[in-house]
């Protein structure tokens, strides 16, 4: 356990580092990691990045959705069939009013909302939604998005 969490809490760090801080050989880290890709325990390795911080526009939205369950199947089959949009980042089957949250990203507010009403809100077994767009991050997967400094203008009046 204790070698997953340093990953999770940094992937960059080299088996020599891992070892160390886990108090197991080099070795026994790699095959260790080796063995949790294998088994699916380990999915993938990913950059937090600050959008905010470049050029690039981006809007994303979290997505209430209730669905009606399906015999033998639950919700799966719905959630299956959400996540293989290429917008949807997450899918989460919760508790509460809503039974899916979705969490898709998109270039614009109109992208965002012509997904929920042409794409999400169609599906068979959609039966509602409740769109809620992320004004600003202030923290994600433990790292907190520091604050920009802002830059002080100079006016040159003539």
């Amino acid at each position: 356990m204790k070698l997953l969490q340093l990953l999770e809490n940094d992937c960059t760090l080299t088996p020599e580092q891992l070892a160390s801080m886990a108090d197991m050989s080099v070795e026994d880290v790699k095959a260790a990691i080796k063995r949790y890709e294998e088994e699916k325990v380990i999915l993938g390795y990913k950059a937090i990045v600050d959008w905010d911080r470049t050029d690039r526009e981006a809007v994303t939205a979290l997505i209430e959705v209730k669905v009606t369950p399906q015999r033998g199947e639950g919700f799966d089959r719905v959630a299956e069939r959400i996540y293989q949009y290429d917008e949807v980042e997450s899918v989460y089957l919760m508790s509460g009013a809503y039974d899916l949250t979705v969490i898709i990203s998109g270039r614009s507010l109109k992208e965002v909302a012509q997904f929920v009403g042409e794409r999400l809100s169609t599906l068979e077994d959609v039966t509602g939604t409740a769109t809620h767009f992320i004004l600003h991050k202030y923290k994600e997967k433990h790292l907190i998005f520091e604050k920009q400094e802002t830059q002080e203008k100079e006016w040159i009046f003539s």
